[in-house]
């Protein structure tokens, strides 16, 4: 336990490994689990059925586990996961989940939630996420590997965000953002792909022209939407980018598709 400070409680019935560090004044509730090389570094309160992954550090007044803000809450024993590698900066909230919402808030490997950060019930991150400062999500919001959203952007309850999809700073979210999307403003409009993404992720050419193309031909073609993504040209609808995009769109939405304006 030499790991742990002295200020620090530590209720009977927590799970802390021997190389979890546990800072000064921090509080870690009784079905709490704490992997190998935790860091909590000072001032943390983590609470309820709230397993922290390997190698996360999470930095001082952090709110982690405690009761989600919906009035539907009645103490159900639901759990909220937090992967490993993360890091989780000064003042961020994140709540378990509910009996509406499949019992559970899920936080991937490797992801960045900086300062005043919230993420509320229910929500679902991949791997690699980034929340920029303040930016908060509602909840049951769902979002894939590598998203990143802005500082003091809001996602609307229900909300998914596709894989490697960006959302610029300030921004309100009320509809689905599809794979690789870019969207911004004050009620967020796709404004095209995040280009600069694939291409430091390492997609190849073809693919980020494939998607490109179909990016064109899904919002500015002629007909609804719906058909249009039923008709995509068989010469890029093959592409795994391409494929990403159209699979999110099959899948079914509670707040439809945001559109470029």
């Amino acid at each position: 336990m030499g790991n742990i400070h002295h200020t620090a409680i530590i209720e009977d019935g927590a799970a802390v490994h021997s190389d979890a560090i546990v800072g000064p004044f921090c509080v870690v509730g009784k079905d709490v689990t704490l992997e190998a090389n935790v860091t909590l570094k000072s001032h943390i309160a983590v609470d309820g059925l709230t397993h922290i992954g390997k190698g996360t550090t999470i930095y001082p007044f952090a709110s982690i586990g405690h009761a989600p803000q919906d009035l539907k809450y009645g103490g159900e024993k639901s759990k909220l996961i937090i992967g490993e590698s993360c890091v989780i900066r000064e003042h961020v909230t994140i709540n378990p989940g509910t009996e509406g919402g499949g019992m559970e808030t899920r936080i991937g490997n490797q992801c960045l939630l900086m300062i005043g950060a919230h993420v509320a019930h229910d929500c679902i991150l991949g791997d690699h996420v980034i929340l920029v400062n303040n930016a908060t999500l509602g909840g049951h919001v769902m979002l894939g590997d590598f998203v990143i959203i802005g500082g003091l952007s809001a996602v609307h309850q229900f909300v998914r965000i596709g894989e490697h999809a960006m959302i610029g700073g300030a921004s309100g979210v009320e509809t689905d953002i599809i794979p690789f999307g870019s969207a911004t403003g004050n009620r967020a409009t796709l404004g095209g792909l995040n280009l600069t993404g694939m291409k430091r992720r390492g997609f190849s050419r073809e693919d980020i022209h494939a998607l490109r193309s179909a990016y064109k031909y899904l919002f500015t073609g002629e007909g609804t939407f719906a058909e249009r993504c039923k008709t995509v040209p068989d010469d890029i609808a093959g592409f795994p980018s391409v494929q990403t995009v159209l699979k999110f769109i099959n899948e079914e939405t509670k707040r439809g598709f945001c559109q470029p304006e």
